[in-house]
């Protein structure tokens, strides 16, 4: 399996100048294609490939006094540089991204570098066109194949390097017989970030807003200071470093959350959800954006595949909140601020949330059946035991039928 560890290092100061440098060189790499392209498209109406024309253009600009000193960065970089904006302009053609933008040198900087000249030592990574091994904080053993190491740096300062893997094990299969006690249903919201078919919830943290009023405070001091001074350099630092911290919070939540999920079940069920229509709505779009249930649903896949845990993706336009779960009554219509409904044939009264995680929970089921999982019924409790038939029943039975 193909895995991958986020460290933090530590580079010395000419180390630092060094990777800087690297950041620099991808950036303007990226910048002048992108140039080239925009130009080229709009004076002659033709388009041009990162990945197949300007990447032939990269030993030319080397050998130009004008860009020799791109040949101090590492020129797999570089032009790794030109296929990541081909896949940009890929997915702005599918309609799944924007059109690719310009980089600036204050945001997040990143390069990519493959094996060959890269290695990963005791404590240390060593990248090419840096001198000397950079100290690495590694929480987390390494043991196979490195593919390739991308470092970043993040807008507060601090130092990264993402490391990909094979651990040369083979990826777990899920289950055969998945036991229906352990398949369950999540339902997502923003008043319980989880609602799980067994009836837990699991309160919204709502990281954003409880650092509203500190984050307001420092973007308020920003907004005074003078443009292109020192004191608004370190502004915008503290600005920086707020946003981090309530991400950071945020990401470990989730890393929980999502971990004892895919240890306590051997199926999980949740709902395709449409976050970019959902984020039209401006009135939750805030809220919508800081419970990040697209962060969450990402991280359940990865950790369900490497743990063998099957993944249920249902389609999101199942009515799973109107929906009885008793009976499989459906009502016409919902509205949102309705949060417990009674069913009109059965009676049974229903929470919204805890319905619809149920729901979830009983299609996930289908899902799996559907799919050649065998899923028990009752928990595969139930036994077929032959049924003692009294004469007289069957001569009744006999003489009705006649």
């Amino acid at each position: 399996m193909l895995r991958a560890t986020k460290v933090r290092i530590y580079p010395t100061p000419e180390q630092q100048s060094a990777l800087d440098r690297q950041f620099g060189s991808v950036r303007f790499v990226w910048n002048r294609a992108l140039a080239i392209m925009r130009h080229r498209y709009r004076v002659h109406g033709q388009s041009l490939s990162a990945k197949h024309d300007l990447k032939k253009l990269l030993p030319v600009a080397k050998r130009n006094r004008r860009y020799a000193w791109l040949a101090e960065a590492d020129s797999m970089a570089l032009q790794q540089s030109l296929l990541n904006l081909d896949r940009a302009f890929k997915a702005f053609f599918e309609g799944r991204a924007r059109y690719p933008s310009f980089k600036g040198r204050r945001g997040r900087q990143s390069s990519y570098h493959l094996t060959g000249r890269t290695a990963v030592v005791a404590g240390a990574i060593e990248i090419p066109k840096v001198p000397g091994a950079i100290e690495a904080r590694l929480h987390r053993e390494v043991t196979g194949l490195l593919k390739s190491i991308t470092l970043s740096r993040s807008v507060t300062g601090k130092y990264y390097a993402a490391l990909l893997y094979d651990d040369g094990a083979r990826a777990p299969e899920p289950a055969a017989v998945v036991m229906p006690e352990a398949i369950v249903g999540v339902d997502v919201g923003l008043t319980h970030l989880m609602i799980e078919s067994t009836g837990r919830k699991t309160e919204n943290p709502r990281h954003l807003r409880r650092a509203a009023k500190n984050l307001r405070r420092k973007q308020k001091s920003l907004s005074r200071k003078k443009k292109g001074s020192k004191n608004r350099a370190k502004a915008r630092l503290r600005v920086a470093k707020a946003h981090e911290r309530v991400a950071n919070a945020r990401a470990d939540f989730q890393h929980k959350q999502s971990r004892r999920l895919v240890d306590e079940n051997q199926a999980i069920v949740v709902e395709s959800l449409a976050i970019k229509n959902l984020l039209k709505n401006h009135c939750l779009a805030r809220a919508i954006s800081d419970a990040a249930w697209g962060l969450l649903v990402t991280k359940l896949k990865y950790k369900a595949k490497a743990a063998g845990v099957h993944l249920v993706e249902l389609n999101r336009f199942a009515p799973t909140s109107k929906t009885c779960s008793l009976c499989d009554h459906k009502l016409d219509d919902l509205p949102l601020a309705v949060r417990t409904w009674t069913c009109p044939k059965c009676g049974s009264e229903h929470d919204r949330d805890l319905n619809a995680a149920a729901n979830l929970k009983r299609w996930g089921i289908l899902e799996l059946r559907t799919g050649g999982w065998h899923v028990p019924a009752c928990g595969g409790l139930r036994k077929s035991t032959p049924a003692v038939v009294a004469a007289s029943e069957t001569g009744n039975s006999a003489a009705q039928a006649a």
